[in-house]
């Protein structure tokens, strides 16, 4: 059975974005040595562009081969003409609102999405299963998330988006690893205790 793992970005206490889901504040931290671990342990979870960037755009796929986000999340994306994020993964956006996808290769949820998330998990596949964001799609999808890779900025909000908007309830998680870098930035690993 394939995992979902969500890895997100948030302040030290628990905001993934101020309250308008803004998290630009947390780009001052994308420092040199934070970057190369994203492109070189990460590399699935950066964005399309962002990998040509890095020049790794035909790095074959390590450990995602799927990626689900919500609208709010996808929409940051259409803000800057880019149709297609994930284009080196199959990519899956979540919303009531959007009736038709802006572009072939990203398909629209606009249905059941715990129940698309179980077929997708039942796949028989080597690859995992990347919840980009946001907070609403994290919430809806929280019984069905096996990891959480949670990376911490150095930095408070103090109110704003958190990181799960609705469904959590009190859930054990295991820690699996921890990474520390220069800029004070944490890497948490957690599993699911089932």
């Amino acid at each position: 059975m394939r995992k979902l793992t969500y890895l997100v970005a948030c302040s030290i206490d628990g905001f993934i974005g101020d309250p308008s889901g803004d998290a630009t504040a947390m780009f001052a931290y994308l420092d040199e040595e934070f970057l190369g671990y994203l492109a070189a342990e990460r590399p699935d979870t950066l964005p399309t562009p962002a990998r040509k960037a890095f020049g790794i755009e035909d790095r074959p796929l390590q450990r995602f081969d799927t990626v689900i986000q919500g609208r709010g999340s996808y929409e940051e994306g259409l803000k800057e003409g880019v149709t297609s994020p994930y284009a080196h993964l199959r990519e899956y956006v979540a919303s009531h609102s959007l009736t038709e996808s802006p572009d072939p290769h990203v398909e629209i949820i606009s249905g059941d999405l715990v129940a698309k998330v179980r077929e997708l998990k039942a796949e028989d596949s080597r690859f995992d299963i990347y919840l980009c964001g946001g907070a609403t799609v994290a919430g809806e999808l929280f019984d069905e998330i096996d990891e959480l890779i949670v990376k911490t900025y150095p930095m408070t909000y103090g109110t704003g988006m958190p990181m799960f908007a609705t469904g959590v309830s009190l859930t054990q998680f295991t820690l699996d690893s921890v990474r520390t870098f220069g800029n004070g930035i944490l890497v948490r690993t957690y599993s699911r205790k089932r």
